[in-house]
């Protein structure tokens, strides 16, 4: 008996859409097929039974209208397979078609008999795939296929199941049967999840649990089911320019998640807004215009409503609908426009670079766009530029400026056409750029004078004598014409060489001319004038004066010259140049010459217009020579001058070499120089300010005198008389008291070092009494004032005064042996005892005592407080007056 294989097809689902097939059938038939031969049977879903229409184009087969296929004639499968397929269609939607595969088992040519639709008693153990369609209902499980293994006749076997959908994810989808082997499906299944479902099918020995047969691949197909619609990709944004008809607008994407190459993707497209104005095609989805009516200055921007649907459009397809926003782009099809047909503007005269009139310009074409800026042109009336417009891109505003100043006396009215145009070109448009008059009127103004030319030129020749009159510059008013009570002034003169009459303007000369002057440039010399009408109105004007040369200039030559004599020993020259201030013909060519025709030394000869080579003839000494020489101009006008010329030895640099010798110093070396002369000018300063602050002549106080050895006196006065008790020698030399007391004040103590031979630098003293001293000696003793008198006067020796009195000599060898102490104490302490020369603390006198220490370096308790100076005694308050007064 033939064993067919049956296939599950889905169920009919409760979704309401066209009738539809299975993707394909796979069929086990004989290999050679009878005719008769009941095929299989196919089933649908979705159809309607009343208009189904089932169609196969194979002529070896026919199909009936349960569905069922049968063979027409004997067929034979050489290869073992054979393909034709079925269409099915009813009124609901589009034709459905499906692949029916034939296939044989050439190891089992026995015949098959049919057992009934979907079931078999025995296959072979290699079946082919089978095909589940999507969303099945159920109920579940739901039966697919029961897989027989050959070796179940054999043995009691078992089968096993392994793979996604079985026991891998996703687990529980699928279940086979340990001991019959059906195949079952416990869910509904979804192709855009998953498509196919592969199986690893084994058969075990029940006993052994060994392999009863080779294991084999199962395959599962999931059918598309048309469950998805179609859907928008991208954003559906679009612009397209105004006013084309037939552009394209943009192309509106789609897709659709069932399966490819099927109607369930076929999708078609279609608009349901807008459609006089765009279109859309309907396998593409590109959008185009149909009018060139489209304004984006009546309207720029447009919604449409787009619809997608599969099955490739046919009624029963699943649709969506989206919109899509169409801007229109702008074309300058619109020019700009003036608010007025014309306009007018007033200025007055003279006034430049001034706004005179503000013009805006409209346009309905897109804003900040070339085809909405505007500019302002000029187009008649403007030939000499005297107007300028400037454009304000943000408010397309036209300023027009006046540049040029006008003269209402020439010119009252100014007609100009302006027109107004875009940065773009016109287009889609029979529109012109438009334009407009605008008429100026020039306003008069009371202007003060004006000259009779803005400069006058007057030529004169320097030198000419004061009071010549060299012209005339006049003005007149521009309204009345008139120079009636206009005055005239300089403004500027600035070398004053020139007189202006008030009244009438004339020129006259007032100073010198010179043209070589730094105030003439390249002959010319500028004065300003000023013309002030009755009403204080002014005007100005410029005169030049052409300033002609005259020789009276004298070309002259440098009057120091060096002349370096050349190591060769032979004679030297040198080059006179001369210069003359006047320009030709008063100038140069130059003639030079000697003075003293009989010179004999020196030569002079000409080396080009303005310099000659001075010539030593024969050997000279060097030195100093002074020549005089004639250099006259062109016109003979010259006179001799005198070129001192030094012989001498140079340098490199053409200097004498004992001119370069000289040290030149700068002002730190000056200062050097003057520091010392300030230095000693400050000491004599100083000296004469000690010599006339001396101390005035103080008195003393002889109360409390005790005698003793110290005389009171005063060396810058005859003084007090001197007590006689102390020294009697009034007793004993008449008049000679008072040459004592004056030879008293004048006692010098180098004196000493000079008596026999002994010096105070060798630390020691004649020991004899004053008894021994001669009247030399004494004589030296008295060198002071009294330097040419004797000791005791009256030529008497100091050996018989002393003499005389025993108390005198006895006061004279007291004196000594004090001085030889305080010397030979002087002599021990050398050098050191300057280093006790510092302040000393001197103790307190007692309570009571109104000075404390007393001493010339003794520290006062408290230095500020003064006011024991006043009860300080006589000694103290005499010794106070003396530092007062110094």
């Amino acid at each position: 008996m033939a064993k067919v294989l049956f296939f599950v097809i889905c169920l009919l689902t409760s979704c309401v859409e066209s009738c539809h097939l299975p993707g394909s059938l796979y069929v086990l038939v004989p290999q050679n097929i009878p005719v008769g031969y009941q095929i299989t049977k196919v089933q649908t879903s979705d159809c309607d039974p009343k208009t189904l229409r089932l169609t196969l184009k194979d002529p070896s087969f026919s199909i009936r209208g349960d569905g069922e296929v049968v063979a027409e004639s004997s067929v034979s499968l050489p290869d073992g397979e054979r393909t034709f397929s079925v269409r099915a269609r009813d009124q609901n939607g589009p034709e459905s078609a499906m692949e029916v595969h034939l296939y044989c088992n050439r190891e089992q040519q026995q015949d098959f008999k049919w057992q009934g639709l979907l079931k078999r008693t025995k296959r072979a153990w290699q079946p082919p795939p089978t095909h589940i369609l999507e969303n099945d209902s159920g109920p579940f499980p739901k039966d697919v296929e029961t897989l027989v293994s050959d070796s179940s006749g054999k043995f009691d076997v078992y089968y096993t199941i392994s793979g996604p959908g079985a026991d891998q994810y996703p687990t529980g989808v699928f279940s086979l049967n340990r001991d019959t082997g059906l195949l079952q499906v416990h869910k509904t299944l979804d192709r855009e999840e998953r498509e196919t479902y592969t199986f690893r099918i084994s058969v075990f020995k029940r006993a052994s649990h060994e392999p009863a047969d080779d294991p084999m691949t199962f395959v599962i197909y999931v059918d598309d089911k048309n469950d998805n619609p179609p859907e928008f990709v991208g954003n559906l944004q679009f612009t397209v320019l105004e006013q084309t008809a037939g552009a394209i607008v943009g192309k509106v994407n789609a897709t659709d998640k069932d399966k490819q190459e099927t109607d369930h993707v076929r999708i078609k497209y279609s608009l349901k807004s807008e459609l006089n104005l765009f279109t859309i095609n309907p396998d593409s989805g590109v959008i185009t215009t149909l009018t060139n009516t489209l304004d984006r200055e009546v309207k720029d921007k447009y919604t449409v409503i787009v619809e997608l649907r599969d099955l490739k459009g046919a009624p029963g397809g699943l649709s969506a609908t989206g919109t899509a926003t169409i801007t229109l782009s702008d074309i300058n099809d619109n020019p700009p426009t003036f608010s007025k047909t014309s306009y007018e503007a007033t200025i007055k005269e003279n006034e430049s670079e001034k706004l005179i009139l503000k013009i805006p310009l409209d346009d309905k074409d897109l804003i900040n766009t070339p085809n909405w800026i505007s500019n302002l042109v000029i187009t008649k009336g403007n030939e000499s530029g005297d107007f300028r417009v400037e454009m304000d891109p943000k408010t397309n505003t036209a300023s027009l400026f006046v540049v040029k100043p006008f003269d209402y006396e020439k010119t009252k009215n100014i007609n100009l056409e302006v027109s107004a145009r875009n940065e773009a070109d016109l287009t889609g448009t029979a529109a012109q750029w438009q334009s407009i008059p605008i008429v100026v009127s020039i306003s008069d103004v009371d202007e003060g004078p004006e000259f009779s030319a803005p400069t006058i030129r007057f030529k004169v020749k320097e030198n000419t004598p004061n009071g010549t009159v060299i012209g005339s510059y006049t003005a007149v008013d521009p309204e009345t014409k008139s120079s009636s009570g206009i005055r005239y002034y300089k403004m500027q003169d600035p070398a004053s060489w020139i007189n202006v009459d008030t009244n009438t303007g004339e020129l006259k000369v007032a100073n010198t001319i010179d043209r070589e002057s730094h105030y003439v440039y390249d002959g010319l010399y500028n004065i300003t004038m000023r013309a002030v009408d009755p009403s204080s109105k002014t005007g100005t004007g410029m005169v030049i004066l052409e300033i002609e040369d005259v020789n009276d200039n004298m070309p002259v030559f440098p009057s120091r010259l060096v002349l370096c004599e050349k190591k060769d020993q032979s004679l030297g020259s040198l080059l006179v140049t001369a210069e003359d201030k006047d320009k030709s013909p008063f100038s140069s060519p130059f003639v030079f010459s000697l003075a003293n025709e009989k010179e004999e030394d020196w030569s002079i000869e000409k080396f080009n217009d303005t310099t000659a080579f001075l010539k030593q003839v024969k050997d000279l000494p060097r030195g100093k020579y002074e020549i005089p020489l004639t250099v006259t101009d062109q016109q003979s006008f010259g006179s001799t001058q005198t070129a001192t010329v030094t012989l001498c030895v140079c340098t490199n640099q053409g200097v004498c070499q004992a001119n370069q010798s000289s040290v030149s110093l700068g002002p730190l070396g000056i200062l050097a120089l003057l520091l010392p002369l300030f230095l000693l000018l400050l000491l004599f300063l100083l000296l004469a300010f000690f010599c006339t602050t001396r101390t005035d002549k103080v008195p003393f106080d002889e109360t409390g005198y005790s005698g003793g050895i110290l005389l009171p006196s005063n060396t810058e006065a005859p003084g007090d008389e001197v007590d006689s008790t102390l020294i009697p020698i009034s007793a004993v030399v008449g008049g000679g008291q008072q040459q004592l007391k004056q030879s008293s004040k004048i006692f010098d103590p180098t004196w000493i070092g000079n008596r026999s031979g002994s010096t105070l630098g060798g630390h020691s003293i004649h020991e004899n009494g004053f008894h021994q001293m001669s009247t030399t000696n004494m004589q030296h003793f008295g060198s002071g004032q009294y330097e040419t008198q004797n000791f005791a006067g009256n030529g008497m020796s100091l050996d018989r005064y002393l003499g005389q009195d025993s108390s005198l000599i006895q006061f004279w060898q007291t004196n000594e042996r004090c001085l030889n102490q305080k010397l030979s104490t002087m002599a021990e302490e050398g050098d050191g005892r300057f280093a006790d020369d510092i302040a000393h603390c001197y103790g307190y006198e007692g309570a009571g005592s109104t000075a404390g220490s007393v001493g010339c370096c003794s520290n006062f308790g408290d230095e500020e407080n003064l006011d024991f100076l006043n009860t300080l005694g006589p000694k103290f308050k005499t010794l106070a007056d003396v530092c007062k007064k110094t």
